[in-house]
């Protein structure tokens, strides 16, 4: 796992971010809005959230893309697998 810094935004201008722990770019994600709701906060759907990895690499992307692969089929029963154990750990957290 990696620490990730998550943040995004706000319509007023103001940077929220939240660190995390995960393995990959989407759970990261997830991790993030799970945490950003509990402090009431929503980001929408076209908000772009970065994705720092402790690393120094960085992704962007919408919160769309990130509800989409929630909700998208998985390639290989090795993602499958992966897929069911983050979301239950997730599940077990918070509601997304």
């Amino acid at each position: 796992m990696a620490a990730c810094i998550v943040s995004f935004l706000d319509l007023d201008g103001v940077r929220h971010s939240v660190e995390v722990e995960a393995e990959r770019l989407y759970e990261a994600s997830v991790l993030g809005l799970c945490a950003f709701r509990k402090h009431e906060l929503e980001p929408g759907g076209l908000t772009k959230l970065e994705v720092e990895v402790r690393s120094s690499v960085t992704h962007i992307l919408t919160v769309t893309k990130v509800r989409d692969w929630l909700q998208r089929g998985v390639r290989t029963p090795k993602e499958a697998v992966a897929r069911a154990t983050f979301i239950l750990s997730v599940l077990t957290r918070a509601s997304i």
